[in-house]
């Protein structure tokens, strides 16, 4: 009997998908990043903040990740910014194949930042390279204090945090210092910005971090 372990290879396929990818960014100075949340985090609506504030400054583009809508699509669209949508028709999350895809869709030729939004989940888009130079993720007060610590590999993985929805604090019971203690256990250098799309809090902040990575790549530092 011929045992053949499913996950190794599919990884394996993955990642040779995700170089070729990452050749394509990095040849253009093209900075990357998969932005990965759970449902109702707000990554969308974080997006749309990223794009008002940076559209002008750099050529960005977009590529949205969905089981089946084209709905967040839709409104990326309305904001001027070039957007490819994915369907993954249930599948719990995009792949680097997936995104080779999108980008023959892209004019990479005069583009500066990709933002590859993946579909909601904390687990799957964890282990799987689309070429993205950092993982960004976004999670909302709402979702509880307790998510690092029941997801530790999306928090260990990425390079930055977003604490979405700031203003609705005071209506939850989130500990804010439990939060941070269990984020640092696990991820002491990730950079953690607190916004809320809805007041603009720390939103500037964000993107002024997210303009300088976009500059970094483009100069070759």
């Amino acid at each position: 009997m011929k045992n053949i372990v499913i996950e190794k290879s599919i990884l394996k396929n993955n990642d040779e998908s995700a170089a070729r990818n990452r050749n394509i960014l990095n040849d253009k100075g093209i900075y990357a990043i998969n932005l990965i949340g759970s449902p109702g985090a707000g990554k969308t609506s974080v997006l749309e903040q990223i794009i008002c504030n940076i559209k002008e400054k750099s050529h960005m583009a977009v590529i949205e990740g969905d089981l089946y809508t084209t709905k967040d699509a839709e409104k990326i669209e309305r904001q001027g910014v070039n957007v490819v949508q994915l369907n993954t028709e249930g599948a719990c999350h995009l792949d680097a194949t997936m995104v080779g895809q999108a980008l023959e869709n892209i004019d990479t030729d005069d583009l500066d930042f990709l933002v590859i939004e993946n579909v909601g989940n904390l687990v799957c888009p964890a282990e799987f390279d689309l070429c993205e130079d950092s993982k960004v993720l976004v999670m909302s007060v709402t979702e509880g204090h307790d998510k690092p610590l029941k997801y530790p590999a999306m928090f260990q993985k990425a390079e930055t945090l977003i604490l979405n929805k700031i203003d609705l604090i005071k209506y939850t019971n989130f500990d804010i210092d439990e939060f941070y203690k269990d984020v640092r256990s696990l991820n002491f250098n990730i950079h953690i910005f607190e916004i809320s799309c809805t007041t603009g809090e720390g939103v500037q902040e964000l993107c002024n971090y997210l303009q300088e990575k976009i500059a970094r790549k483009k100069s070759g530092r």
